[in-house]
């Protein structure tokens, strides 16, 4: 009887050679021998599911093998252990990890293994339950069980087939025999038919009773007939059909008004602008014509034969089948992408000739046109950017009242999805469509033009007036007040910051905007900002008490000419801090990306871009995060969607400083987390920045070189200084008010200069009372490198020659004594030097910045150390976020005293930091300050104050006021109003719920202002009993209105316009036939502006071209966006993360609304006609002025 089972023993050695060289996991392990439970060391080697094991590492032939088909693999506890075991064992066991592999049946013993550490053991199981095929039987019984169900249902068809045929055959036959049964009846109708014609003479009662009988069955079909419809007319499905046909009929209209508005744009623009260019003098070319109109020609043609089609499924009405219509038009709406991709260069090609007279006065001609109702030609050019998205919409109202088993139902959801494909695409490239609008507008409002403006990169951040301080030479201020009215009024600068550029304007009495000649356009790479101006120079002395410290200081050092500063006066400091927050974002922002520009270029020869893509969490999308395909203004993606976590990360990444990222951020995060968890995140960052950071954006942070990756200097200091780093960001650049001398690090960018190094030559002439020698002016730029030098080298150059020498205007009396200049071409003596990244390099510049160490640091450990870098960074960016967000979101501090005291407490305990320098020191005491003192400079009036003021004058009537008084207090008292609401209130919709007076209190006080005041101008004119006084009444408000306009104030044009629109007003024909004809061309004319037609877009339009603040809009048109925007997409996506893409376009509208907001107008309170504008004893309510005009006007008998 044969004992033992026979194998192929030669190619099972064949198998074990593989395993030694290919095997997907090798190493020692540990086995159990069946005896005495003692391990025994294999060398284990697995292949495909045959696990062999060797004698040692350069065994050749196995010990033994185990198949692992079928077997599982599970964690084993440790075994007991002996009492008489050293304590030393018993540690080294606890360290072992145990598994043991089961195979199934009860004959084969399990194989019990070990190894030394947690994370090799759990690979060992990995593979062996990956070689075991569990997974691929788990599989295989599923698909089995599916074959199974499949074959069952095949049986129970074949079944139901054969008992249909088997019924087909019955019916058949029972055919057959009513066949048969209706020939026999016909024969019989033959037969009977002689007999039928002799019965004419019927008696008539029988025909009476027969028609009787008739008219009943007649009577109780058309009954049961009306219930059936009447049923279905009630019915839900039927509901459901008038809703989805109501929905194509509008589609129907509103594709009638585009298709119009297509036309219009073709008919009275494109073609006859095609002909002008044909002229002997053209105004503009056929390039110019092509690059402005796009193809919107072939638009128009699309979109007038899908007209048609609709209108002829209208003709086939109730059969409304419009799936085949958007299968036929799906293929041709990627005509819309070049529309799209090129409408920014068509606006600015259509800005650029309008800067031709003779074009412009052609255009002026053309929009001149009847049929253009008075829009402009960028207006008809912007409406097919939202056709696509009304589209979506409609298609999304008619799968609502589209039933699932409806025959277009699959149709019609498919053609909404690539619609919405489309859309996306499409949205990546609109997204800075309104900026540029923005910035055309700024641009034909400044009479000389700005060039800086048509650069599509540039952002507008903000806007408002600021006085500008005279200055003679060396930066002195010359002795001038505050409260001079010659400063206010002749040194009043209108001012707009952008990215890149501060603009500095004068405005004309005509309204028109002047740049000035000399600093009228600040480029920001070449600006310092001082937000607390010295008080070191005797003629500036004392600027704080003077100006308030309401001053700060822009030091701009252009290249080519000699530098020079410019001194701004704030109205407040609430707006000098918004102002300093958002200029020091913006110029740290470009420094960063000229520093990574010239780290990526000139030192390892990658560019940005690379660097980019080298961190795939920047750019690719991930099951926590989606990016668009738009860059921000740190030229990173920008986020689409993405989780929490990963935009907490976004919001402290050390490499990038976006300043639209932290607004949205900062604007909109209360919808998506609170506030202590941003604060918790920031704590963490500035606590553990090693454990808070992601590991990938440390790597990126410092590119470590090659040639000295894991080399330390030889006496055990920190490595070498050869690490380079992305971005590193720059510290706060105010100016501390110590009379240490004031150094400025200045990056020479590309943009300027093809020099690539960093310029630390001093900015200041004050002398430090630490330095033996101080140069009386600032050398020329120049270039410096910077090398390190060996320990001992550096402690023997200690003779005052050389102390003399360190204080040079190329060496900072803090620098560190190992780091020598050397100029530029000079080759290194030593082999052993080491030269400085650019990125180690603005770390060495920003600490020697702070003018000497804190006792018991060195310097060069300061410098040369990675951690030290990471922590001050880290302390860098948490001052930045938490500057930006006391400053310009200080309501959120406000309302929640908690989150005030943990800011407090962490600012303290940056304060206890040793190693803190002076600039993080002094940015770290200024959000303190702005943080812990109450806002005792805000001289804001607020209506509460108004309301409450003692012993005021008594009001006077409206005949003893003048038109001018009446329209500047209404302004002051809508701004104040408008000022009043928090931004907070106009996240979620607050306004439209049912607690919305507890959820938005100051939204619902300027609703309820609106109506008082437009109720006020109601009852005025209906208290005048002739006709003449009250004609005379209205001409006086419309004057009003008018004035208002003049000054920006449309909610109060809307005001008195919908006051004088009023069905008690707007029906006294008598009273209007006394109003003069300019008047109501003027009423006209104002209500055209304010008319909420085509969602304001007048209004928006003219607060686009005239967007000078101060200006009060129209609230409710900022409410209409937000409820739009609320209710056309959710906050999270169905993965649960941020739609950080309606957060942006939230906080635009946010953004738009506080610009407004922060610029007050600068009117004198008059009490006697605010006590007039306040007193609700002169409002008449709605019921009592309809019966008052009745009164007044009686009815004309029909």
């Amino acid at each position: 009887m044969q004992k033992s089972v026979r194998y192929n023993e030669g190619h099972a050695l064949y198998l074990a050679f593989l395993a030694r060289k290919e095997g997907t996991k090798r190493g020692f392990l540990s086995k159990k021998a069946a005896e005495a439970s003692r391990w025994h060391e294999k060398w284990f080697a697995l292949y495909q599911n045959v696990l062999f094991y060797f004698e040692g590492e350069q065994s050749g032939r196995p010990a033994g093998m185990y198949l692992l088909e079928g077997c599982s693999c599970e964690r084993a506890p440790a075994p007991p252990k002996a009492v008489s075991g050293a304590a030393g064992g018993k540690d080294a066991l606890d360290k072992q990890y145990y598994f043991t592999v089961l195979f199934g049946h009860e004959g084969q013993k399990p194989l019990e293994l070990r190894c030394e550490e947690e994370h090799e053991g759990k690979e060992w199981m990995d593979a062996i339950h990956q070689a075991s095929y569990s997974d691929i039987l788990i599989e295989r019984e599923v698909l089995m069980q599916k074959y199974i169900h499949l074959v069952q249902i095949v049986e129970t068809e074949k079944i139901a087939a054969n008992q249909l045929r088997h019924q087909l055959e019955d019916q058949d036959t029972e055919i057959e025999r009513l066949k048969s049964e209706i020939i026999a009846l016909n024969k019989t109708k033959e037969r009977m038919r002689p007999y039928q014609g002799n019965q004419e003479d019927e008696d008539p009662d029988i025909k009476k009773i027969k028609k009787v009988q008739s008219f009943m069955r007649g009577w109780l079909c058309r009954r049961k007939w009306k219930t059936i419809v009447q049923d279905y007319i009630c019915s839900p499905h039927a509901e459901s059909m008038r809703k989805r046909n109501q929905i194509v009929f509008n589609m129907v209209e509103a594709e009638s008004e585009y298709v119009h508005q297509l036309y219009v744009l073709v008919n009275c623009f494109l073609r006859p602008l095609r002909m002008a260019a044909s002229s002997k003098k053209p105004p503009i070319t056929h390039d110019d014509v092509s690059s402005i109109f796009l193809n919107s020609e072939t638009i128009m043609f699309l979109h007038e034969i899908f007209h048609q089609g609709l209108k002829a499924r209208i003709a086939n009405w109730p059969t409304l089948i419009l799936a085949d219509l958007f299968d036929i038009l799906l293929p041709m709406l990627n005509i819309y992408q070049e529309f799209v991709r090129n409408h920014q260069y068509s606006l600015q090609v259509l800005a650029n000739c309008k800067q031709n007279r003779d074009f412009d006065k052609l255009l002026k001609q053309y929009e001149a046109n009847p049929a253009c109702e008075g829009r402009m030609l960028e207006t008809f050019l912007t409406y097919p950017m939202f056709q696509i998205p009304r589209y979506i919409i409609t298609l999304h109202e008619l799968l609502a009242h589209t039933p699932h088993e409806h025959v277009e139902r699959k149709s019609l959801e498919f053609a909404k999805s690539k619609l919405e494909e489309l859309s996306r695409i499409m949205h990546d490239e609109v997204s800075d469509t309104e900026n540029i609008r923005k910035n055309l507008a700024i641009e034909r409002m400044i009479v000389e033009g700005c060039d800086i403006l048509l650069d599509t990169s540039q952002t507008f951040i903000r806007q408002g007036s600021l006085i500008q301080v005279p200055s003679v030479e060396r930066g002195k201020l010359s002795k001038v007040r505050l409260g001079s009215l010659s400063l206010k009024k002749e040194g009043e600068r209108q001012c707009f910051l952008f990215t890149k550029h501060f603009l500095i304007c004068t405005r004309s009495s005509g309204g028109k905007l002047h740049l000035l000649k000399t600093g009228g356009v600040l480029s920001l790479i070449e600006c310092t900002l001082i937000e607390e101006p010295d008080g070191s120079e005797d003629d500036s002395k004392g600027s704080g008490q003077v100006f308030g410290h309401l001053d700060f200081k822009i030091v701009v050092e252009p290249p080519d000419s000699a530098p020079f500063t410019v001194v701004l006066l704030a109205p407040s400091r609430q707006e000098k801090a918004a102002w300093t927050s958002d200029i020091s974002q913006c110029v740290d922002n470009i420094r960063c990306n000229g520093l990574m520009t010239i780290v990526f270029e000139e030192n390892s020869k990658v560019t940005v871009p690379h660097m980019i893509k080298s961190d795939a969490r920047l750019h690719r999308d991930d099951k926590d995060i989606c990016f668009s395909k738009t860059l921000n203004s740190c030229k990173v993606p920008q986020i689409r969607y993405a989780s929490v976590e990963r935009l907490l990360e976004r919001l402290t990444d050390l490499r990038f400083l976006s300043i639209d990222f932290l607004n949205t951020f900062l604007h909109t995060y209360r919808i998506f987390t609170t506030a202590a968890v941003v604060l918790e995140k920031l704590s963490d960052i500035y606590k553990r920045p090693f454990t808070s950071i992601p590991v990938r954006s440390l790597e990126l942070f410092f590119a470590t070189s090659q040639n000295n990756r894991g080399e330390h200097l030889a006496d055990g200091k920190s490595p070498h200084l050869c690490r380079k780093f992305s971005s590193p960001p720059p510290l706060a650049v105010s100016r501390t008010s110590s009379p240490v001398r004031a150094r400025k690090l200045s990056l020479t960018s590309p943009l300027n200069s093809k020099i690539g190094a960093l310029d630390l030559s001093a900015s200041s002439t004050t002398s430090s009372p630490t330095s033996t020698h101080s140069p009386a002016t600032s050398p020329p730029p120049h270039t410096a490198v910077l090398e390190t030098v060996s320990g001992d080298r550096a402690t023997s150059e200690s003779n005052p020659a050389v102390d003399i020498a360190e204080l040079s205007p190329c060496r900072s009396p803090s620098t560190p004594r190992h780091l020598r200049y050397r100029p530029p071409g000079g080759q290194t003596a030593d082999n052993t030097h080491c030269s400085v990244s650019p990125a180690s390099a603005f770390a060495i510049a920003t600490a020697a910045a702070g003018h000497g160490s804190p006792p018991g640091f060195n310097n060069s450990e300061r410098t040369c150390d990675k951690e030290f870098i990471i922590r001050r960074t880290a302390t860098n960016r948490v001052l930045n976020v938490l500057r930006h967000w006391v400053s310009k979101h200080s309501q959120d501090f406000e309302l929640n005293n908690e989150l005030r005291m943990n800011v407090l407490n962490l600012l303290e305990e940056v304060l206890r930091d040793p190693d803190l320098l002076p600039q993080e020191r002094k940015a770290t005491a200024n959000i303190l300050r702005a943080l812990s003192q109450d806002d005792q400079d805000d001289t804001h009036l607020k209506m509460e104050d108004i309301i409450q003021i003692p012993d005021c004058p008594k009001a006077e009537c409206f005949e003893t006021l003048s038109a001018m008084e009446l329209a500047e207090q209404i302004t002051l008292l809508d701004h104040i109003v408008f000022r009043s609401i928090p931004y907070e209130e106009f996240l979620g919709q607050g306004w439209m719920k049912l607690d919305k007076n507890e959820r938005t209190p100051y939204i619902m006080k300027t609703s309820q202002h609106f109506n008082d005041m437009s109720n006020l101008v109601a009852s005025q004119i209906m208290n005048y009993a002739d006709v003449s006084s009250r004609a005379n009444s209205i001409e006086k408000w419309v004057a009003v209105a008018d004035i208002c306009r003049c000054m920006h104030n449309y909610n109060g044009v809307l005001e008195i316009t919908s006051a004088l629109n009023r069905s008690a007003i707007y029906r006294l024909k008598k009273t209007w036939a006394k109003v003069s004809k300019q008047t109501k061309a003027l009423m006209d004319k104002l209500q055209k502006i304010v008319s909420s037609e085509g969602r304001f877009k007048n209004l928006r339009e003219t607060l686009k071209n005239n967007c000078n603040p101060p200006a009060v809009p129209y609230l409710g048109m900022y409410l209409t966006d937000l409820a739009f925007i609320e209710e056309g997409t959710p906050n999270f996506t169905e993965e649960g993360l941020v739609n950080f893409s309606k957060m942006r376009m939230i906080s635009h509208i946010i953004r738009e609304i506080r610009q407004f907001q922060q610029t007050s107008y600068r009117i004198d309170h008059q009490p006697k006609v605010t006590q007039y504008l306040l007193d609700k004893t002169l409002i008449i309510d709605e019921d009592t002025l309809y019966e008052l005009s009745l009164k007044i006007e009686p009815r004309l008998p029909a």
